[in-house]
């Protein structure tokens, strides 16, 4: 009996110690609680992480500001308040126009995968964690990154034309975005997703460059905005998963590698499931008739895709790792063909 109770010690010893190793991350997303892109992490794709680890590496995907402010979850991933994040890289271009030349080339590509294939396997990952080695002094670990829809834009009023643009006011993220939309004549105004409806609701905004179809839709947006524009004209916004180093090295190699091959599984699904749920969306909005779904022309896209290459440049001058990312932007878009020159 005794060697069979030292048995049963050893074995709940040996359980007790996989049960204290077992790591949940916490990261913040920049999804709200009741977006369909948030409920599809957290529902679908976070309970897939512990199914593939046996339990020994699991992930809260937490609400935009859950933690902090949507702008700040870079310090609070470094400093460890946060094990990571799923935010979207163009909030830190006030720290570096290089976060903004990643975050979102406005108007620069035509599918979500080319911009997942630059951003993965065509230089954008690297750049990335250039940026966080140099303001995290390497506290910080790039997983991944890359959009996983096309925008829609979101609007009260009908924007047919690049000329409509003018005197709009239209919520969009700091940086190369709202450079873009102001050379284009409207009136960028900065605020989280997670404000847009009130602000669009109250008249404190005319437009956004708000998320895909179906997490507008999912938001009610199209409850006070009745003029989207799809496909969209302008954004795919990349959304980064970093992680905090010391976290980071603690998984090791399978940790590691089952959350580098849960991440791209995840977006990949959800990236496929955004597009399929838009164009369902945008054929019910066309056949009830509330609500005006505006296609741009080729030529007002061309006419929109030139101003924003000006402003590509004019940004990527404003600091060596800007440039650096526009630079392997400009090569990957060419071996795909995307450029001529």
């Amino acid at each position: 009996m005794k060697r069979g109770i030292a048995i049963l010690s050893a074995a709940m010893l040996v359980a007790l110690t996989g049960v204290a190793e077992a790591k949940t991350m916490k990261v913040q997303a920049s999804s709200k609680a009741g977006d369909w892109a948030h409920r599809f992490m957290t529902d679908t794709w976070a309970p897939k992480l512990g199914e593939m680890t046996s339990g020994s590496v699991k992930i809260e995907v937490l609400p935009t500001k859950a933690v902090v402010p949507h702008r700040e979850t870079i310090d609070a991933v470094a400093n460890g308040i946060l094990d990571g994040d799923l935010n979207a890289v163009s909030y830190f271009s006030g720290r570096d126009p290089a976060f903004a030349v990643i975050g979102d080339l406005i108007a620069g590509y035509d599918t979500v995968d080319q911009v997942r294939t630059f951003c993965m396997h065509g230089g954008g990952k690297e750049i990335l964690q250039k940026l966080y080695d140099k303001y995290t002094k390497g506290k910080v670990h790039v997983v991944g990154c890359g959009p996983y829809a096309k925008e829609a834009f979101v609007s009260t009023i009908p924007i047919k034309t690049v000329a409509d643009m003018k005197g709009v006011k239209v919520r969009s993220p700091e940086g190369l975005a709202a450079e873009v939309f102001k050379r284009a004549g409207a009136a960028p105004v900065s605020l989280p997703f997670s404000e847009v409806y009130t602000a669009l609701e109250k008249g404190v905004i005319d437009a956004a460059d708000a998320s895909a179809h179906v997490n507008n839709n999912a938001s009610g947006m199209y409850k006070v905005a009745k003029f989207p524009i799809y496909p969209g004209i302008h954004s795919m916004a990349v959304l980064q998963f970093i992680v905090n180093k010391k976290v980071w090295d603690k998984l090791g190699k399978e940790g590691q590698t089952a959350l580098e091959v849960w991440y791209s599984a995840a977006y990949d699904a959800m990236r496929r499931e955004a597009d399929l749920q838009d164009r369902a969306i945008a054929a019910e909005q066309r056949a009830g008739g509330e609500i005006t779904v505006i296609d741009w022309s080729k030529e007002e896209r061309a006419k929109f895709r030139e101003i924003a290459v000006g402003a590509w440049h004019d940004f990527a001058a404003k600091s060596p790792l800007a440039k650096e990312a526009l630079d392997a932007h400009l090569a990957y878009m060419r071996s795909v063909g995307l450029l001529k020159e």
